[in-house]
């Protein structure tokens, strides 16, 4: 039986001056030549991806780096799209912010939770700027033992390369968990860099700080990547969960 070929939505403001931009192409040409995962990926600029459908009919969505986005309120929306219709996601890097972002809004209650990279004078700052900025380094992650993450890593322990300067303010962090969002990868120090949803609740979410994208020479995809695409196969298939494909 032949299946659809998954239709992948990378959101992001492509830029040649951001490397993980640059670094995609070679990725989905890794997945389709070694992992047998074929991806029809299209790319959703931050701007278009808040108009009404603007998703419609992906299998998966990648909210890639790029911060601060043209548009806040599409790579929001992009995250509740995929949040909402049980849709494939991965964030990285600011996805991963905006993710946090868009669960704070629209299911803790926090309707002015705010970035303070884009607006440093709001109150309920959500993301807020790390005590060391992590652009340029490697870092060790520890997944939670039984989590997705732990399962797509396939390690107790890996090192992972970041590009970034701002994080999760952990005055949030119990409100957020008591929501229902999952922190499941930490650094050395114990602070949060890896996030998801329980798998009753949604099929694939998972979102990390750091940017699987530069593992490696580009000629192999992260665990986490290929797991996404998986994900993204499943989706199109009509399966009822992904199975993601661990380390």
């Amino acid at each position: 039986m032949t299946h659809p070929t998954p239709r992948l939505a990378l959101v992001g403001d492509r830029s040649a001056a951001v490397r993980s931009h640059a670094r995609i192409p070679s990725l989905l040409d890794a997945l389709a030549g070694r992992e047998q995962l074929v991806l029809d990926a299209y790319w959703i600029p931050t701007g278009d991806a808040a108009a009404p459908g603007a998703l419609d009919g992906f299998d998966a969505v990648w909210l890639l780096p790029g911060s601060p986005y043209r548009s806040e309120d599409g790579a929001v929306a992009a995250v509740r799209t995929a949040r909402e219709r049980r849709i494939p996601f991965l964030g990285t890097c600011a996805g991963f912010q905006h993710a946090v972002l868009e669960y704070a809004r629209h299911v803790c209650g926090i309707g002015r939770a705010a970035h303070g990279e884009s607006h440093p004078g709001e109150e309920d700052l959500v993301i807020v700027p790390l005590s060391c900025s992590l652009v340029g380094h490697e870092g060790a992650i520890r997944p939670t033992p039984g989590s997705l993450a732990e399962h797509v890593l396939g390690a107790a322990r890996t090192t992972e390369r970041y590009h970034c300067a701002y994080g999760l303010n952990e005055a949030y962090l119990e409100r957020l968990r008591a929501g229902g969002l999952r922190f499941t990868g930490a650094d050395d120090s114990g602070e949060p860099r890896i996030l998801e949803l329980a798998a009753r609740e949604h099929p694939f979410f998972l979102a990390a700080l750091f940017q699987p994208e530069l593992a490696g020479d580009g000629t192999r995809a992260h665990p986490m990547i290929r797991a996404f695409a998986a994900a993204a196969v499943a989706h199109a298939a009509g399966l009822p969960e992904a199975a993601p494909a661990a380390g």
